[in-house]
């Protein structure tokens, strides 16, 4: 494996609560390296989303520590939520170039950058639409092309496909599938369902209940690109249920 980009070492976070305070994550150690896709899994409340905004800078750690190497401090990060989150007055293109207005990239290469993500996350035609005439994944898109435009050293995936139903979320699967291979860059997703993280990720960290730590780190070994019916293989279904005995 490539020298880590990303280190931590014994990461916990404690949340004042009045009452001894709450111990969301507990020591967790691991590493990714560059261009991995690694998949977060675990019991609702085991410190999943705490774990993405430590990485993220927005919550800080109360042990432990946390390394970014090989670049540039502080890293960039992409950031993709559950919802996108898009600004209802401005449209595809505009959302998509917004990260790149807030750094004073000229208007005429920003918009130039926006088109080309426009075109890599498969909305064209769609420019000069409005959020709120697009469907759930087609907003996820976007919010995929806002994130990745300023080519972050890591991508942050809180759960991003989970409020879509279940036909669009598997089509989604192949869709970050393609643009992760496209752009090559460092993914850490955050996912409840098993099928998802083992269609899409190289590596799997299994997260106990709360306070969160790592009880396994599971190697993805199928090969790329993956296809649906992969997910009725046989060594698909024996990863299935490695994971699936380690979250129960």
């Amino acid at each position: 494996m490539s020298e880590a980009i990303l280190k931590a070492h014994h990461l916990g976070v404690t949340f004042p609560d009045g009452n001894g305070g709450l111990h969301a994550l507990g020591a967790v150690t691991f590493s990714i390296a560059p261009r991995e896709f690694v998949c977060v899994l675990g019991p609702s409340g085991s410190g999943k989303s705490t774990l993405l905004r430590v990485l993220a800078g927005l919550v800080k750690p109360t042990s432990g520590s946390l390394h970014f190497q090989g670049i540039e401090s502080p890293p960039r990060i992409g950031f993709v939520f559950q919802q996108a989150n898009l600004m209802p007055w401005r449209s595809v293109l505009e959302n998509i170039l917004l990260p790149l207005e807030l750094e004073s990239v000229p208007p005429a290469q920003a918009r130039e950058r926006a088109q080309e993500m426009v075109e890599l996350v498969g909305l064209q035609g769609f420019e000069h639409s409005l959020p709120r005439d697009l469907s759930g994944g087609m907003a996820q898109r976007v919010a995929l092309g806002r994130a990745l435009i300023h080519h972050p050293d890591i991508l942050l995936l809180d759960e991003p496909f989970g409020s879509l139903d279940a036909l669009t979320r598997e089509r989604m699967w192949t869709e970050l599938s393609r643009l992760w291979l496209a752009r090559q860059t460092t993914v850490l997703m955050v996912t409840h369902s098993i099928s998802e993280s083992l269609f899409l990720a190289d590596r799997v960290l299994v997260l106990s209940a709360r306070p969160g730590k790592i009880k396994l780190d599971l190697k993805v070994d199928l090969p790329r690109p993956r296809d649906d019916e992969m997910r009725y293989s046989e060594p698909f279904g024996r990863l299935a249920r490695q994971l699936k005995e380690a979250i129960e």
